[in-house]
């Protein structure tokens, strides 16, 4: 059953964690999503049935998590994820796997983590979207707007518009990894479709070459799309997690 956890501020936060073998499975889901998402669900299964340990949670503005989606930043949503591991794991080595926005969550959480993060795996990695994606892509018009009114309601492709903040971007400025190494040297896997209309593949390719790790290798599907859900992704993914667990004695 969901556990939560109370923040400073009385926002409360939310997390299921799975029993099981070392190291603890950490899903870090992606902006919008939450610990019931089919990626999340589908390894939750899978830990369960190898007898791994596996660590759910949901970001504040998430899910069955308190606050409000559009008060949340990359720092505050990073400080959420890091709470909950606090709370529910302090100790234990974990393998943190990060899906588009959770991947550059993970990225930030390593970097704080050291030692403890015995390895990565990141699907369709999005560090420093707010800058790199957003930014750039956004018109004049648009900017006007994010200036008045503090806020933008583009459409999304799945489901009702999701608002991007102004202080979403600006905050996300103080978290930015790809302008130069990133002091990350555990092994790192990462899967992306060469189909993804919301972060190019070639992300992951600037996110390889930035990471300090020698043990870095890169899956691209050439026919899958941002969320890697389909059920030939969804294997894909199992057996990539339960390979690199192999592969460092886990």
């Amino acid at each position: 059953m969901p556990t939560t956890l109370s923040r400073k501020d009385g926002v409360t936060l939310t997390y299921d964690l799975l029993p099981g073998k070392s190291p603890i499975i950490v899903f870090l889901p992606g902006f919008a999503s939450d610990m019931a998402g089919t990626k999340a669900l589908f390894l939750h299964e899978a830990c369960a049935a190898r007898g791994q340990a596996m660590l759910r949670l949901d970001y504040s503005g998430h899910g069955a998590s308190g606050g409000k989606f559009e008060d949340g930043t990359i720092g505050e949503w990073t400080a959420d994820a890091a709470a909950v591991i606090a709370h529910a794991a302090p100790d234990a080595p974990l393998l943190l796997v990060g899906s588009s926005m959770g991947g550059w969550i993970a990225l930030l959480l390593a970097q704080k983590l050291g030692p403890r993060v015995a390895a990565m795996l990141l699907i369709a990695p999005a560090p420093d979207f707010t800058q790199a994606l957003i930014e750039p892509s956004l018109t004049p018009e648009q900017r006007a707007t994010l200036d008045r009114d503090g806020f933008l309601l583009p459409p999304s492709e799945y489901g009702p518009p999701l608002p991007i903040t102004k202080k979403l971007i600006e905050e996300g400025r103080n978290h930015l990894l790809l302008g130069g190494p990133i002091p990350i040297t555990c092994p790192v896997r990462i899967l992306h479709g060469m189909r993804d209309n919301d972060v190019p593949w070639q992300h992951s390719l600037k996110l390889a070459n930035c990471l300090a790790s020698e043990d870095v290798r890169l899956i691209f599907t050439k026919d899958g799309g941002h969320r890697l859900s389909s059920d030939t992704d969804l294997l894909l993914l199992s057996q990539t997690l339960f390979t690199l667990l192999g592969e460092n004695g886990a």
